[in-house]
């Protein structure tokens, strides 16, 4: 689905699709999801160090994904009035997303915005993605995995209807 060249294509897009669309902003927080998303939030974050004016805040969020009861945050921080960008690897059913969602918007941030390297087109939660890479139209039982190794985003692979390759 992605190499590993196209997908340093659709991040560096993505980029500069951010630094257009906060182009009045002094500062951004750059917010990854761990672990998949947190290196395409590091690759983000690189490539928009190159266009963008302002000020890059960098963080990781963790939680389980099955469970996802608790979000940490890898470094304190008021977000008061501060333009957040969370990032994930994959919109497979929205549920991540929607769950590390919950803990910022108590912490009354100006904005959110949502970046993942591959959306699919079935999801049972209620999410918009507002920056993509790629959409993908998925099934149910459709499953898509993108694969980081030593923080590089090495590409994407749609696996259907459980096939293991």
């Amino acid at each position: 689905m992605l190499n590993q060249e196209t997908a340093e294509k659709k991040i560096r897009r993505m980029a500069l699709e951010i630094a257009e669309r906060n182009a009045d902003k002094s500062e951004l927080v750059i917010v990854g999801i761990r672990e998949n998303g947190a290196c395409i939030a590091r690759k983000i974050t690189e490539q928009l160090s190159a266009v963008f004016p302002g000020t890059l805040i960098s963080l990781e969020c963790t939680l389980n994904k099955r469970m996802p009861d608790v979000v940490e945050f890898n470094k304190e921080l008021d977000w008061n009035n501060r333009s957040v960008i969370l990032v994930d690897d994959v919109s497979n059913s929205g549920r991540t997303l929607l769950y590390a969602l919950k803990p910022l918007l108590q912490k009354h941030p100006a904005q959110i915005e949502t970046l993942v390297l591959v959306e699919r087109s079935y999801k049972k939660f209620p999410i918009a993605i507002d920056y993509v890479g790629l959409t993908v139209s998925t099934t149910r039982t459709d499953h898509i995995v993108v694969d980081v190794e030593n923080d590089l985003v090495r590409g994407a692979t749609l696996i259907r209807n459980g096939d293991q390759n």
